[in-house]
């Protein structure tokens, strides 16, 4: 009786029969994947106030939650701050921007005597995140929004909705004594930025506007600035094309607005982001674009979440991504720790996979 000759291994992958075995075992391989606390890699957080709890961020740190965005609304003091800074990093929770909500006073966004004071405030909380090696701070520049108008359930949660019908119809109101022009505003943020970027120049603190929600042009006799591609390029004028001026680009507000934007998500981060003008992402998921959208987990909405990762990961963002407007889920308290365990372990996934295909 005769054997068949052995197969010598190069044989072996010649044979036609051996070469889907061969590319199974070739695809199964691990990549080398970048390490989270890579300083090149996207990182994940959350919000945070300053007086959380130790619990909670010990649970932070039981689901793997390493960055916080700070919400910080006292008097600014540096001690006071670092022991914030320090308490954090006992659970292995680094600050990698912070919000201090001076810069919302009417004062200072209606261009009302006092906002010189207010505006102090915020430079003091810019020097301090300098000295404390916080790389951002974080605001928004849109009095009288009205941010929701109703709560559906949807997926068994209860999120929010907004009609710009049921607005217009049944809640739109004057919000102060007068009207409010484009121009109006445009002035009262010019005046703050001219305040205040130069402190953060110094202190090497990157400022990340968010743009207006929901994006409309004017809500409650207030115009808006921020609802389109062109209110950010105008911006970045006015902030003389700075290092230190860019955006926190909330994915959600931007896909409310559709293809009314002038950029969709994905060209905001490759203009912006490709240009280092990328400080902070606010990460979630609507339904639809207006006149009606509600929110939704980041794993569902009309928007491939996966895709915003891949395109953040090819410009090279490295800082902040947190979960935003987080919906309630069955046995949920005010931190929403259910929710939040459910995104961090989304992006988390959709993190990995990304690194794996851009490199």
């Amino acid at each position: 009786m005769t054997h068949p000759k052995r197969m010598t291994r190069r044989a072996t992958l010649a044979s036609p029969l051996a070469l889907p075995a061969a590319a199974a075992a070739f695809a199964a391989t691990p990549k080398k994947v970048i390490s989270e606390d890579d300083p090149a890699n996207l990182k994940i957080g959350h919000i945070m106030n300053w007086n959380v709890t130790d619990d909670f961020l010990l649970f932070c740190k039981q689901i793997g939650l390493k960055w916080a965005r700070l919400m910080y609304h006292e008097e600014p003091d540096l001690e006071r701050l670092r022991g914030i800074q320090q308490r954090f990093l006992k659970y292995g929770v680094r600050i990698y921007s912070g919000c201090h909500y001076s810069y919302r006073s009417l004062k200072v966004q209606l261009g009302q005597p006092g906002r010189d004071e207010e505006i102090e405030k915020f430079r003091k909380f810019l020097r301090i995140m300098g000295q404390l090696g916080i790389p951002a701070v974080n605001y928004d520049f849109h009095p009288a929004n009205t941010y929701t108008t109703s709560f559906i359930e949807h997926r068994g949660y209860k999120t929010r909705q907004f009609s710009v019908k049921d607005f217009r119809e049944k809640l739109e109101k004057p919000a102060f004594d007068r009207e409010y022009s484009a121009d109006d505003m445009w002035a009262n943020y010019t005046y703050f930025m001219k305040a205040v970027l130069p402190v953060a120049e110094e202190s090497n603190v990157k400022m990340a506007l968010h743009p207006d929600d929901p994006p409309l042009a004017k809500m409650n006799g207030v115009a808006k600035l921020f609802v389109h591609y062109d209110g950010y390029k105008r911006a970045e004028q006015i902030a003389g094309n700075s290092k230190h001026w860019g955006l926190r680009l909330c994915v959600g507000t931007w896909m409310e607005g559709g293809d009314k934007m002038g950029k969709d998500t994905i060209g905001m981060i490759r203009d912006f982001g490709g240009r280092g003008k990328l400080f902070d992402i606010d990460f979630r998921n609507v339904s639809s674009p207006l006149p009606v959208f509600h929110e939704t987990f980041p794993d569902e909405g009309y928007t491939d979440m996966y895709q915003v990762i891949k395109a953040l990961r090819q410009v090279k963002f490295s800082d902040g991504i947190v979960p935003d407007h987080i919906p309630p889920l069955a046995g949920d308290t005010q931190e929403r720790r259910a929710g939040l365990a459910y995104c961090i372990a989304y992006f988390k996934a959709l993190l990995r996979r990304a690194n794996e295909e851009v490199g």
